[in-house]
């Protein structure tokens, strides 16, 4: 396991959401250019540690001269970046559901985080709408929850199904005004898609950032993959990096799906080993993972000799089975019959967007519903 590094400067935005007209930062960390930073504190499961950022972007964010460094020495450039969007997270005020909090959101987004990198959104659907733009959001396709259902069935049976859960005509019609692209895959969740298309994007050269509270996301994190978390509590968008989850959890993404496997995951409906043996904590795992790496080698390994406490050795031989099934439900699918069209990796046209979150966000203030986020 690689050992605990330092913190990546994560990349806090605009306190206060500012109107679309108002692109004045971005909130990036980039290696080929300083930043200066201001600590701060923020209140999120996700981040552990985050950090102000203000800076000015490149005028040329793709161009493959070498940049300067510090002390004038030159350095490799950025790899250009491609942002997921995860829409539905953002139309939530608390429980309830606020297109005035997808406005703000989306206006922070575009004007302080993604700025004019391609951004393809992911949005969960359950019914069909129509496409006629260049490109996409990542949407739910029917069904994606089955095949997982069908493993256990407590998987996300605590949340409603429907009309409810499904896309607002809109939040699709705002991005789309936006020029950001539609994609829809039947029988897949659209973390499935966005795993799936993640890796495509990786092969053509490009850094991704999802930007969603979605844990389900940790698992993707790499030297060129990171998140960026909407922290509802500061009304702000912070960079989860690499090197801010091994700060966290002592241990390299790659273990996180496995880790997971042990600890459940309540949000999705998904138990932990701790109900059949209470004794197998969190840290009785992580001290495992750290040893054997993963959770097909730990459970292999305990097959064929002791690798732990007693307790901790029975439950690994008797419960080998439930925990495999744990894992390939929380497992991201990275197969999803979808194709990346090369025209999403276009620097994203932003001409639309002070004009339609204007019109957006007005809507709301004439109707006394805008507040902040």
């Amino acid at each position: 396991m690689p050992a605990t590094l330092p913190l990546l400067a994560a990349g806090v935005v605009a306190a206060s959401p500012p109107s679309p007209a108002t692109a004045t930062g971005a909130a990036a960390s980039h290696k080929s250019r300083p930043l200066r930073l201001v600590a701060t504190s923020a209140a999120s499961s996700l981040s552990t540690s985050t950090s102000s950022v203000s800076s000015t972007p490149s005028p040329v964010r793709h161009s493959p001269k070498h940049q300067v460094g510090r002390g004038g020495i030159s350095s490799k450039p950025s790899k250009p970046r491609v942002f997921f969007l995860d829409v539905n997270p953002l139309c939530f005020r608390g429980s309830q559901r606020s297109l005035s909090a997808f406005a703000r959101w989306l206006s922070l987004f575009f004007s302080h985080v993604s700025l004019r990198d391609p951004v393809i959104a992911v949005r969960t659907l359950t019914q069909t709408l129509p496409c006629n733009c260049n490109g996409g959001i990542v949407l739910d396709g029917e069904g994606g929850n089955e095949y997982r259902r069908r493993l256990l069935p407590s998987y996300k049976a605590h949340r409603p199904r429907g009309v409810g859960t499904g896309a607002d005509t809109r939040v699709l019609d705002v991005l789309r005004e936006c020029n950001v692209p539609v994609v829809r895959v039947d029988g897949y969740e659209a973390d499935d898609v966005v795993a799936t298309l993640t890796e495509q994007v990786l092969q053509k050269g490009f850094r991704v950032v999802i930007a969603s509270p979605d844990k389900d996301f940790k698992q993707l994190i790499s030297d060129d993959v990171q998140l960026v978390i909407p922290i509802p509590e500061m009304g702000r968008w912070s960079f989860y990096t690499l090197r801010h989850y091994i700060s966290q959890y002592k241990c390299d993404p790659a273990a996180d799906l496995s880790l997971r496997c042990f600890i459940g995951d309540e949000a999705d409906g998904v138990p932990g080993i701790q109900h059949l043996v209470p004794a197998f904590d969190r840290k009785t795992a992580v001290k495992l993972l750290q040893k054997h790496g993963s959770l097909e080698n730990l459970l292999n390994t305990a097959a064929v000799r002791t690798v732990g406490k007693e307790y901790a050795q029975d439950a690994l031989t008797k419960h080998a089975d439930y925990l495999r099934k744990n894992y390939e439900v929380l497992s991201l699918k990275r197969d999803v019959n979808v194709q990346l069209d090369d025209i999403w990796l276009s620097t994203r046209n932003t001409c639309n967007d002070t004009s339609v979150l204007s019109d957006f966000i007005l809507k709301f203030d004439k109707a006394g519903a805008m507040r902040p986020v």
